[in-house]
């Protein structure tokens, strides 16, 4: 062929792929989001009752890239993300092997540093996104990454979310690994006590907003081999006037046993407290909350229920036991209650808690970015493990102030002071006050 007869074809080929480029750019790149997030974390825990105390000092860099889609039916896109930990101090002794805070090195101390990092492919197609990769972040009622600590907690697998229907919602997926807040490693998911775990997170479900101000929710999970669960929602917001509201909250979670649950190595040990039928999941819980807001100020009063046949179950709440003999950093995450307070999590069999917070937001005084509350949480009728023991008790009261910078050079520079007191009786949790002093900052490339 002569050069002459070549050049249509490549002539042809250079503009087909300038073309793709541009679709490419105009949706990939210039969509796309680049930032750093900072975070320096003091973690304070003092035990009365036995145990190490822990008092560390940390910091914290997570990189984020998010791109756009890009252009047509279908529109593909990457999201990225490295994290970084910095162990700043620990105080000899300070470091328990619990995985809380840090991962542990081979000698039960804290490493230096240490990383991670992982990558989410999606595609968009009219009002639908699908995501596959190791950084999904859900939150949802029946799954929630937990973000207390250094770095946050991150799921594996695929899920997607739908909103093709007007004012509806859809959700579904399956997780198949989680890497723990403060684990380096990804393992399946598990619950308390247990010391196997299962690779297959399935859920399913959706928020249908009826009014507007009116909110329904249902969601399936399960969890192979440990558990199924369906949770009903309702949220509702009725305005009084301009600078009034009052807000109604209620959940319903109904948990029952699956597959190997049950069996050595699935069992669910309720939270340390009773179970009909040791070691299966088998719980009805019921939450209400009841907000008043006037102008900065909101009072909560809220009420839950755990039924008496065995504790409220969540996902990943477990550290499984990896082949040192010590856990992996894999537990901590979070569930959809406010009883999930700083220390306790009022989750017993038969446990009755009664809840009051009072939160003002300092806006309304003109000094916007300041927020502040006080909680108090007082758990009742927990049945003892052995189901002849008498019923036990406990209480908490959790402080909080948070401050962001709302404008000049160090706009969204936060801080976050987090104070909790926990008392029990009869828990498996030791009396404890918890201190967290929080400092972040996003810094935003493009």
């Amino acid at each position: 062929m002569s050069t002459k007869s070549r050049f249509p074809a490549r002539l042809m080929m250079t503009t087909a792929a300038l073309g793709v480029a541009q679709v490419v750019h105009a949706g990939f790149i210039e969509d796309s989001k680049l930032t750093v997030n900072a975070r320096n974390y003091y973690y304070d825990v003092d035990n009365h009752e036995g145990g190490k105390d822990q008092r560390e000092w940390a910091q914290a860099f997570k990189v984020d890239y998010l791109s756009g889609f890009t252009e047509g039916t279908v529109g593909f896109g990457l999201d990225l993300q490295g994290l970084v930990g910095i162990h700043l101090d620990g105080g000899k002794g300070h470091h328990p092997d619990s995985n809380t805070f840090t991962p542990s090195d081979s000698d039960g101390s804290a490493p230096h540093e240490w990383s991670a990092g992982g990558a989410t492919a999606k595609l968009r197609f009219s009002k639908t996104e699908l995501r596959y990769g190791n950084t999904l972040s859900p939150n949802l009622p029946i799954l929630i990454a937990n973000e207390s600590r250094l770095l946050p907690q991150t799921f594996g697998g695929f899920m997607f979310t739908s909103r093709e229907i007007d004012n509806l919602t859809l959700t579904g997926g399956q997780i198949e690994s989680a890497r723990g807040r403060a684990s380096t490693n990804s393992s399946g998911l598990s619950v308390a006590g247990a010391t196997r775990d299962s690779n297959k997170f399935r859920f399913a479900g959706g928020d249908w907003k009826a009014t507007k101000n009116l909110t329904l929710q249902y969601y399936y999970a399960n969890l192979e081999d440990f558990y199924t669960q369906h949770f009903f929602g309702l949220q509702h917001v009725l305005p009084i006037s301009e600078s009034q509201s009052f807000k109604t909250d209620l959940r319903y979670f109904r948990s029952r046993s699956d597959g190997a649950n049950g069996d050595v190595g699935y069992r669910f040990n309720n939270n340390g407290g009773y179970a009909k039928d040791p070691g299966e999941v088998d719980n009805d819980t019921g939450i209400a909350t009841f907000t008043y807001t006037l102008h900065g100020h909101s009072l909560s009063l809220g009420y839950q229920h755990v039924s008496s046949d065995g504790g409220f179950v969540w996902a990943n709440q477990a550290n499984v036991v990896d082949g040192r003999g010590r856990n992996d950093g894999e537990g901590g995450a979070s569930f959809y209650s406010w009883s999930d307070a700083v220390v306790g999590n009022f989750s017993r069999a038969g446990e009755n808690t009664t809840m009051a917070q009072y939160a003002y937001d300092f806006s309304s005084v003109g000094v916007p970015g300041l927020k502040t509350s006080v909680a108090y949480l007082r758990g009742e009728d927990a049945r003892a493990a052995n189901g002849t023991g008498p019923d036990t008790h406990e209480w908490e009261t959790d402080m909080r102030v948070d401050y962001v910078v709302p404008s000049g050079p160090l706009k969204g520079f936060g801080t976050t002071l987090r104070h909790g007191i926990y008392r029990g009786g009869g828990s498996p949790i030791v009396d404890t006050n918890q201190t967290r002093l929080i400092f972040n900052y996003t810094y935003t490339f493009f």
